[in-house]
């Protein structure tokens, strides 16, 4: 998702051109099929196990992704293999351990309890940034992660404080946190990544990601039960690994170089908005008074957060 040069676009590469380089285009993608990737974990627990979801999520990514990244690859490996470490920290936090631990959360927690803990990454983000390279945020920033922050939590208390107080809170949050961690610490570390093409940077992290996962899904394998091949569990990766994986994390991954790593890690409380969407537009719901408060708050903490300054005439 890099600019086209001058003088060689064409109609369908300058719109992606466009969108590569809107922000608040992008933001929305991960959004959208990260709530899909929540429902495909919860319905697929009882078929596939975590690790093999995350393994062959990543696997059949990098595959797809290979034709398209082949022409960069060629010209970035070189940079790639001299940044080594910083591209096996990433891939080892963003790729191998925030899915595989959210996987088996989704084992053993409920889908609340997920969109919950996941929904506090913009304030672990702030905290890992600062931790990390000292960021400070500016009163927009503040103000926005605020606001936002508080529309998802009136989306998952369903506009009644008393839900909150009385979540069930059980082993798998445990794993939950634990990936909240890892993603937050992945996306302050992105600024480190090489100056390669996005294409390039997406496929060698997946590939990377599922080798890393390799030895652990053998393991699981022999230990629990093997990757069923049925049709929804095909189906499921199918949805992980396009929606969820190559289309989500380039836009994520864009969005992060964009806005900067705490404002775009407000992208999550995106999820919960879709989510509701999708269950008015696909299941039938009523939208009730909570949802509008809540989408309208994500909303305009979305704006305060992203808003460009004003310059003085």
């Amino acid at each position: 998702m890099q600019k086209q040069r001058e003088g060689d676009a064409t109609p369908r590469t300058s719109w992606l051109a466009a969108i590569a380089n809107e922000p608040r285009i992008l933001m929305l993608l991960p959004g959208l099929f990260w709530a899909g990737n929540a429902i495909v974990a919860r319905s697929a627990t009882a078929e596939i196990p975590p690790i093999a979801l995350a393994f062959w999520r990543w696997t059949v990514a990098a595959l797809l992704l290979a034709p398209l990244a082949w022409p960069h690859l060629r010209r970035d490996i070189p940079l790639m293999l001299r940044n080594w470490p910083i591209m096996l920290v990433l891939t080892a936090l963003g790729i191998s351990v925030f899915n595989t631990f959210l996987y088996i959360a989704a084992h053993t927690t409920t889908a609340i309890n997920i969109v919950m803990l996941q929904s506090a990454m913009p304030i672990v983000l702030v905290i890992a940034t600062f931790l990390i390279f000292r960021d400070t945020l500016t009163g927009g920033q503040a103000a926005g992660i605020a606001a936002s922050f508080l529309g998802t939590l009136t989306l998952i208390a369903h506009g009644d404080p008393a839900v909150l107080l009385g979540l069930d809170f059980k082993p798998g949050d445990l794993w939950m946190l634990a990936a909240v961690v890892s993603y937050a610490v992945y996306t302050a570390l992105l600024r480190l990544r090489p100056p390669v093409h996005g294409l390039s940077f997406a496929f060698a992290t997946f590939a990377l990601g599922a080798a890393l996962l390799l030895p652990f899904y053998i393991v699981e394998s022999s230990w629990d039960r093997p990757m069923p091949l049925s049709f929804h569990a095909l189906a499921a990766i199918g949805y992980v690994a396009v929606f969820a994986s190559i289309l989500a994390y380039m836009a994520y991954n864009r969005t992060v170089e964009l806005l900067g790593a705490n404002t775009a890690g407000l992208i999550v409380h995106l999820v919960p908005v879709f989510g509701t969407v999708l269950a008015v537009l696909l299941l039938g719901e009523t939208l009730q008074a909570y949802h509008i408060v809540g989408i309208a708050l994500i909303a305009f903490g979305l704006w305060l957060a992203t808003r460009r300054p004003t310059r003085a005439a």
